[in-house]
């Protein structure tokens, strides 16, 4: 009997969608990818990173600067500090009753400064400025106000990332984050993908309303981020933030 031991897309998502439908948004360095700084903040170093990899990575970040890892296990080298780690996990579709909402609207750039305050309220993760050009974003108002919104980041092919999922609190407790879930998954199946997203391991809550969804625990993974040294191997120079 024979083990197959071939990577998934899902094991290593953000190098899979900046080398496949993101590919256009990425910032290269050698092996190592990075999107653009104020549209998510994920750095993408190969499966298995060698030196030269991590030397590329802090030429992308430039010294001293934190360097944000998705699914990233390992050791870091010599001269780099862990600053953040928490376990994560991954869920993918497994039988979502996804359905279009008639009460979700298409969000757009002018909805950007109103996403930020949700989310700055909320903390789902990271959204920033241009996040947005990932993927549709759906919202909910009331009262001409954003109380709720989901929408897609990763893209690895074959399969997008629901992300930033959040309700205001005072909009909580009536299925909103749910009807948006499932709004998004509808998108997502309809251009012929599947749908997947990360939580951390100790978000019960979440992780109890993932399954209730359909999704199903695909693997473990972790979230962190590590401090580049503070000064570059010789004869690198910082990439210049966009």
């Amino acid at each position: 009997m024979t083990t197959d031991t071939t990577p998934h897309v899902l094991d290593n998502p953000a190098r899979a969608a900046l080398t496949g439908p993101h590919a256009h948004f990425a910032e290269q360095r050698g092996r190592v990818l990075r999107y653009p700084v104020d549209v998510t903040p994920w750095l993408a170093l190969p499966d298995e990173p060698d030196s030269d990899d991590w030397a590329d990575a802090a030429t992308l970040a430039g010294p001293g600067n934190d360097v944000p890892l998705l699914g990233f296990q390992g050791q870091v080298p010599d001269g780099w500090e862990v600053t953040f780690q928490i376990e994560g996990v991954q869920f993918v579709d497994d039988g979502l009753a996804a359905a279009p909402d008639p009460e979700a609207v298409p969000l757009g750039p002018a909805d950007v400064p109103e996403m930020l305050d949700l989310v700055a309220r909320t903390q789902p993760g990271p959204f920033l400025p241009r996040t947005i050009e990932l993927g549709p974003y759906l919202g909910i108002r009331r009262n001409g106000a954003l109380v709720a919104m989901a929408g897609e980041r990763l893209h690895p092919p074959g399969w997008t990332e629901i992300s930033a999922v959040c309700t205001d609190p005072a909009a909580r407790g009536e299925g909103l984050a749910t009807r948006l879930i499932l709004a998004v998954a509808h998108g997502i199946r309809e251009r012929g993908e599947t749908p997947f997203l990360h939580t951390g391991a100790g978000n019960t809550h979440a992780i109890r309303l993932y399954e209730s969804l359909g999704f199903r625990l695909r693997r473990t993974t972790a979230f962190g981020a590590a401090r580049a040294p503070q000064r570059l191997p010789e004869g690198r120079t910082a990439v210049p933030v966009a």
